[in-house]
């Protein structure tokens, strides 16, 4: 394959820079079986996990605008953002680790806009407009009565799709509670949700009724990607140039010297980013099995063995050399095993309880009779459990006490937060410099330390 000229801009803009529409045909096959059963699952994931709760509590939800989050029914504060990062650390390794074996495996049987795209809003334009060839023939016809029909059903279910979409997704963030009350209150009590539930409506409907796949091969960066990530062991979808060339049309009963391709142009004809697999790895093939399934076909048709496009590594067809666990993916694999570890320890360590203890500034130590001095202190409390915890306070240095401003208790709700004012007092003699370091216990109502928190108290010069 010398001929490289197709790697000098995507399959979807001509030589003017226009956008080529990709009219792909509907893919029939054994993979394209295997991803509409995945694909059901994951719309049912999508659709049931937001409104799913336990004890109260939604299983999942990540409220930036609340700094709230909730995994599994674990939930987050921004306290915790340390997990966050290196959760975000040990994802992206993930993905490195992931594209390096398996290439782009995830875009084409587990990222949401190809989920969407090709296994929902594409079967329904199928349902209305019919087939790729009849779609073309529509587009290019004349405005019609039976075109505007077309077109206006196909639209109107796009963008109530897209608005139901939105509502779900709105639910991961603001919690399925505060989506009915948008839904069931007066417009004018939750005019921002309302906006934000637009906003996001008009967004999908662009990304899947416009945009399409220009989102995977031009928005998303990840098929960049591949350049840097991708070698010779890595498994993605290939065609088997060894056996496949020289191309040419099958003629049944006629012997000839060319390989096994006949030259149907089916695989071009499914794919949904416009590309030809025989080219070789593109940044927009999205590992779909599209092409996979419509070879297969005409394999079976003519009498040949499948395979000629399947997964495979470039060694695999090059040398026939089977996957190896090559030092680049040890090293990366460690060090995901090593984040891993730890993301797992400090979810282990982490404690039902976290605060902030900050000594009230402005204001030096108080006289407290002749032996004793004190400071003043603001705490803030958070309640990372799924029930309510009464809380007290103490001192652990030997001859300290805690005076609390107000009630003696603190009570913070489930998931919730608290604070209190308070003195803590300690004898002169324990104080030896002028800061120094005093710690706080947080006990429950069964007086079993939960927390401990360290300060500064300050006394006189010494």
């Amino acid at each position: 394959m010398t001929d490289s000229t197709f790697r000098d801009s995507i399959a979807t803009v001509d030589k003017q820079g226009k956008r080529k529409w990709v009219y792909a045909q509907q893919p029939k096959g054994r993979w394209t079986n295997i991803r509409s059963v995945v694909s059901l699952f994951y719309f049912s994931v999508f659709c049931c996990l937001p409104f799913i709760s336990i004890n109260g509590r939604p299983l999942f939800l990540l409220n930036v605008v609340e700094g709230r989050f909730i995994l599994f029914g674990a939930i987050f504060w921004p306290q915790d953002f340390f997990i966050f990062g290196l959760a975000m650390l040990a994802f992206i390794v993930f993905i490195v680790v992931f594209t390096m074996a398996v290439g782009r495996l995830f875009c084409g049987w587990m990222c949401p806009q190809t989920i969407f795209m090709e296994m929902l809003f594409r079967r329904i334009e199928y349902l209305i407009e019919g087939d790729a060839a009849r779609q073309r023939l529509l587009n290019q016809a004349p405005w019609t009565t039976d075109k505007i029909i077309r077109k206006t059903a196909k639209h109107v279910i796009f963008y109530a799709l897209s608005f139901l979409i939105a509502n779900i997704f709105l639910a991961y963030i603001i919690g399925a509670g505060q989506l009915k009350a948008i839904i069931t209150d007066p417009l004018s009590q939750h005019l921002g949700g309302f906006i934000a539930i637009l906003v996001f409506s008009g967004v999908f409907y662009g990304v899947f009724a416009f945009m399409r796949e220009q989102i995977c091969t031009i928005v998303c960066p990840y098929g960049r990607l591949q350049g840097v990530l991708l070698d010779r062991n890595s498994i993605l979808v290939a065609y088997d140039y060894r056996r496949g060339e020289p191309r040419g049309k099958f003629r049944k009963g006629q012997q000839t010297d060319l390989g096994d391709c006949i030259d149907c142009n089916q695989c071009v004809k499914v794919c949904p980013t416009g590309i030809d697999i025989r080219n070789g790895t593109q940044l927009e093939c999205i590992n779909c099995t599209a092409c996979i399934d419509a070879c297969n076909f005409m394999m079976e048709k003519t009498g040949r063995p499948k395979g000629l496009i399947r997964y495979a590594s470039e060694n695999n067809i090059a040398t026939g050399e089977k996957l190896r666990f090559t030092p680049r993916l040890k090293v990366y694999s460690t060090v995901l095993v090593l984040l891993l570890a730890a993301i797992v320890s400090m979810l282990v360590s982490r404690k039902p309880v976290s605060g902030t203890v900050m000594r009230a500034p402005g204001i030096l130590y108080q006289e407290q009779g002749p032996d004793s001095l004190s400071n003043l202190y603001r705490i803030k409390l958070v309640n990372k459990t799924a029930h309510d915890i009464p809380l007290r306070l103490k001192v652990e240095e030997a001859g300290g006490v805690i005076s609390m401003i107000g009630s003696s208790v603190i009570h913070v709700k489930a998931g919730g937060q608290g604070e209190g004012t308070f003195f803590v007092v300690l004898p002169k003699t324990a104080l030896h410099q002028r800061k120094s370091t005093v710690h706080i216990g947080i006990y429950d109502d069964k007086n079993k330390r939960i927390s401990l928190l360290s300060t500064t108290f300050l006394g006189p010069v010494q």
